[in-house]
C-alpha cells in the first residue's frame, strides 16, 4: 500500500515502512523498518514534526537533515552520494527537488544539480517481501556543453539511514573453499567500509552488511541489511559520526567501485548504479533471509519445476576424458537416479590440464574423435539432462585465441600482468571478442542440445584496463560486467531452455546480479561436509536453497584431504540444490545403495526443501549446528542436527526447532536414508531412541519453546529430523 499526505510519501509491504518526505530542497527519509500502520495525514504531520534534531555545539547553525542524495551542503560530513568532477572544478554538488511520482510501491525522484549539471533519478521500490531496490540514474543532459570537458564521475554511493540501535555489524569474508565466514563487531565512531577490487564479488565478498542490536541471531533481534547485486567491482558501508546523520544513528550503503577516470559523461550520456537491496527484520537473520527467498522466488524467471539432481565430472574423472569411462559413468548415474550430467573442463581443444586450450571452445578431435554425440546421447537416451563446463570470460596464452587474437586480451599495453590459474581474461569489451564468444558457445550448445552450462571464472582481474592508442589505457571492470550481462542474457534469448550455472573458483560471484540471468550458484569448490555445513548456512542467508549447488564428495575431500562418513556427506547435500561430485565406478554395490536411497530422499522432499522457510537455531556451541526447512504452511519440516567438532559439553541438553508453532501438535521421525549418525554416549534420549522406529507425538510448546534433549553425536556426524502436523 502507498499513501502520500502532506508531502511525504508511505510506502508499506510485508510489515515494512518507508516515509520520504518531499521537501525543498531534498527529500529526506523520515523512516526505514517497522510498519508504522495506516497513518492519517496528522500522524505523518508529526513524524515529520520530530524529524529535526538539535543545534549542537560547534556545529551548522541548523539541524543537520540526512537526505536522500546527502552532500557536504547539508552539514552531512560522511560518504557523500556522489563524488566526481568536470576538468578539476564544480565538486560541491548541490542538487534540488525536480519532480516526484509515487506509484504503488515506488517512489521516483528527479533531482537537478546546476553545480555538477547532473540530471538524478532516484527510484525505489518495495516488493511485496518487504526489500526495498534502489536505482540511481546520474545523466548529463544533451544540450549541456559548457567547459568542453566530460564529467568525471568518481562515485555513487545509495545511502539509508538507521537508528542508533544498530550498533552492531555483521558482514562476511572468506577464501578459496571457505566463502562467507561471518565476522561481526560493535559499529564504532567512523566507517566501516569494504571495498572490492576484483573485477568479481571474490571470495572474500561482503555478500550482506546489516547492522542490529547487539546481540541479534538467527531468530531474534531487530536487523537492517544491504546486499549490492553486482558482479563486478564494489563498494559497501555502514557509517557513524559522533553527530549521527539527521536524527538517525548511522548509516548503511553501497554502490559500485570505480576506477579513476572509469565514468566520463559526456553531453547526452548517462550512468545506472547496481541496484542496492535494503532488507529489515525483527526477526533475526532468518528474517532477512525469509525477505531476500520470497523476493527470488517471485522473479519470472525463478527455476520452475524440480530442480533436478546433478551428477558433474571434476572430481570424478578430473582431465581423463575417456570414453568408455564417461559411458559407464553416466549408466551409473542413471542407475541411482540423476537427473543432470554435467561434463566437466577438459572436453575441448588442447585442454589436457589447465595450461592450455582455454578459450579455444570446440571439441577435442583427438580426445573426442566422434565429438561429444556418443556421451551426449548416451545420457539424453537415459532420460537426463546434458550439461557442459565453460569458462568463456578466460584464455590461456597457449590457445589459438590468445595467438590470433592477443588484443582480445583485458590488460594494459604496458604488457600483461601476472597470470591466475595459468590464464588471463578475455576483453568482453571489444565487440569482436565478444561476438567470437557468443557465436562458439551457441554453436556447442546447438549442436549438443546442451541443456544446461557450468558457467565458470577462475581469477581476479587485476590491471582490468582496454588497450588504447599510444598507451591511453582505459578502465574496463565495468564495461566487462556489463558485457557479460549482455552475453549471457543473449546466449539465453537464443536458448530459452539453457540453464546456466555461476562458479567463481566456486563461490566467488554469488550475487544477485548474476543470479538476475543465471539459475544456481555454485557456494563452493569444497565439498568437505565439515567446511561446507557453513557455507551452505551462510549462503543461505540471501539465497534459497533451490539456487545454492550442494554435492555429496568422495570419502576423502578433494580439496582438505579430510575423510567422513558417508551419512554425514549425503545429510549435509541434501540441503540445496543437491548432487554428486565423485567417481561412482569406484563405489560397490553398497555405496551405489545409499546414494540410491538418498537421490529418492531427495527428489521426496525437494518440494519442501526449495519452497519453503529456511531457519537456524542460535546454539551456544559452534560445534553443533541445527538447520532446517518449514514448509510454509507449518505442515511439515526437516532438520538437519550436525557436530563439527567435540565440545565443551557432554550433552547439547534441551534444543529448540525454529519454524514450528508453539500451539501446535506434530510427530516427529527419524530419517534414516542417509545412514545413522555415531553417537558419543551409551544411549540417545528416550524420545530419540522412540523416533528411530517410528513416529513420536510431540507438542509443539515442547518442540518449539522447551526444547528436545538431542543425543550426542560424534565429530563429523549428521541426523535427519523429519515432523509433520499432527492436527
Amino acid at each position: 500500500m502507498t499513501r502520500t499526505t502532506a508531502r511525504i510519501a508511505h510506502l508499506r509491504a510485508a510489515g515494512v515502512s518507508f516515509a520520504v518526505e518531499l521537501c525543498d530542497p531534498l527529500p529526506r527519509v523520515l523512516h526505514w523498518g517497522a510498519d508504522l500502520g495506516e497513518h492519517g495525514a496528522d500522524d505523518l504531520a508529526a513524524l515529520s514534526a520530530t524529524a529535526d534534531g538539535a543545534v549542537l555545539n560547534s556545529a551548522p547553525d541548523a539541524p543537520r537533515r540526512f537526505t536522500v542524495w546527502p552532500t557536504e551542503a547539508d552539514g552531512w560530513s560522511g560518504t557523500p552520494a556522489h563524488e566526481g568532477h568536470r576538468g578539476g572544478t564544480r565538486t560541491t554538488p548541490r542538487p534540488r527537488l525536480a519532480g516526484a511520482d509515487v506509484g504503488e510501491r515506488e517512489l521516483t525522484l528527479r533531482l537537478d544539480d546546476e553545480v555538477s549539471g547532473l540530471a538524478l533519478t532516484l527510484v525505489y521500490r518495495l516488493d511485496a517481501a518487504g526489500v526495498l531496490g534502489v536505482t540511481t540514474e546520474v545523466a548529463r543532459p544533451a544540450g549541456d556543453a559548457a567547459d568542453g570537458e566530460p564529467y568525471d564521475l568518481a562515485a555513487v554511493t545509495t545511502l539509508l539511514p538507521v537508528p542508533a540501535r544498530a550498533a552492531e555489524v555483521l558482514d562476511f569474508t572468506g577464501k578459496w573453499c571457505r566463502e562467507r565466514a561471518p565476522q561481526r563487531a560493535a559499529l564504532a565512531h567512523g566507517s566501516h567500509v569494504r571495498s572490492v577490487r576484483r573485477g568479481r564479488p571474490g571470495l572474500e565478498a561482503p555478500y550482506l552488511l546489516a547492522l542490529g542490536v547487539p546481540g541479534f541471531g538467527f531468530g531474534d533481534g531487530e536487523v537492517w541489511g544491504l546486499h549490492v547485486a553486482w558482479s563486478g567491482d564494489q563498494r559497501w558501508l555502514a557509517e557513524r559520526l559522533p553527530e549521527g546523520a539527521g536524527v538517525h544513528g548511522a548509516v548503511l550503503g553501497g554502490g559500485e567501485l570505480l576506477s579513476p577516470g572509469e565514468i566520463r559523461l559526456a553531453p547526452g550520456e548517462s550512468y545506472t548504479a547496481p541496484e542496492s537491496l535494503f532488507t529489515w527484520s525483527d526477526r533475526g537473520l532468518d528474517g532477512l533471509a525469509h525477505r531476500f527467498h520470497d523476493r527470488l522466488r517471485a522473479r519470472p524467471r525463478h527455476p520452475a519445476g524440480p530442480r533436478p539432481l546433478t551428477l558433474n565430472t571434476w572430481e570424478a574423472v578430473y582431465f581423463d576424458h575417456r570414453i568408455e569411462r564417461l559411458l559407464a559413468l553416466a549408466d551409473l548415474a542413471a542407475g541411482v537416479g540423476v537427473e543432470r550430467l554435467v561434463l566437466d573442463d577438459g572436453w575441448f581443444a588442447g585442454r589436457r590440464d589447465d595450461t592450455a586450450g582455454l578459450g579455444d571452445w570446440t571439441v577435442d578431435d583427438e580426445v573426442w574423435p566422434d565429438g561429444l554425440g556418443p556421451l551426449a546421447d548416451r545420457v539424453h537416451g537415459h532420460g537426463m539432462q546434458f550439461g557442459l563446463w565453460v569458462e568463456p570470460e578466460m584464455a590461456n596464452l597457449d590457445s589459438r585465441l590468445a595467438r590470433e587474437h592477443p588484443e582480445w586480451l583485458l590488460g594494459p599495453s604496458a604488457g600483461l600482468g601476472p597470470s591466475m590459474r595459468h590464464q588471463h581474461a578475455v576483453n568482453l569489451g571489444h565487440p569482436d571478442a565478444w561476438a567470437h564468444l557468443l557465436g562458439a558457445l551457441d554453436a556447442i550448445v546447438t549442436r549438443y542440445a546442451v541443456d544446461y552450462l557450468k558457467w565458470d571464472y577462475n581469477r581476479d582481474l587485476l590491471e582490468a584496463v582496454h588497450r588504447g592508442p599510444g598507451g591511453r589505457d582505459r578502465p574496463g571492470v565495468h564495461a566487462q560486467t556489463r558485457a557479460l550481462y549482455r552475453l549471457i542474457d543473449t546466449l539465453r534469448e537464443r536458448h530459452p531452455g539453457l540453464e546456466i550455472e555461476s562458479c567463481s573458483s566456486g563461490g566467488g560471484r554469488v550475487d544477485l546480479g548474476i543470479l538476475a540471468r543465471t539459475d544456481r550458484v555454485w557456494a563452493s569448490d569444497c565439498n568437505d561436509p565439515v567446511e561446507r555445513q557453513a557455507i551452505q548456512r551462510w549462503t543461505a542467508q540471501v539465497l534459497p536453497p533451490e539456487l545454492i549447488g550442494t554435492h555429496v564428495g568422495a570419502p576423502v575431500a578433494h580439496t582438505t584431504g579430510r575423510t567422513t562418513d558417508a551419512s554425514f556427506r549425503l545429510a549435509t547435500a541434501l540441503f540445496g540444490h543437491a548432487g554428486i561430485e565423485d567417481d561412482l565406478t569406484a563405489r560397490d554395490a553398497g555405496e551405489l545403495a545409499a546414494l540410491t536411497r538418498w537421490a529418492a530422499l531427495y527428489k521426496e522432499k525437494r518440494p519442501l526443501l526449495h519452497g519453503g522457510r529456511t531457519v537456524r537455531a542460535d546454539l551456544p556451541d559452534d560445534a553443533v549446528l541445527l538447520h532446517g526447512v518449514v514448509a510454509r504452511d507449518g505442515s511439515e519440516a526437516l532438520y538437519c542436527w550436525a557436530r563439527v567438532a567435540t565440545s565443551g559439553d557432554a550433552q547439547a541438553g534441551r534444543v529448540r526447532l525454529p519454524g514450528l508453532e508453539a500451539a501446535g501438535r506434530y510427530r516427529v521421525r527419524v530419517r534414516d536414508e542417509p545412514g545413522l549418525p555415531r553417537l558419543q554416549q551409551v544411549s540417545g534420549p528416550a524420545w530419540f531412541a522412540a523416533a528411530l522406529d517410528g513416529w513420536v507425538a510431540l507438542p509443539g510448546a515442547v518442540l518449539a519453546i522447551a526444547g528436545v534433549p538431542l543425543p550426542t553425536l560424534a565429530p563429523g556426524q549428521a541426523l535427519l529430523l523429519e515432523v509433520v502436523r499432527a492436527d
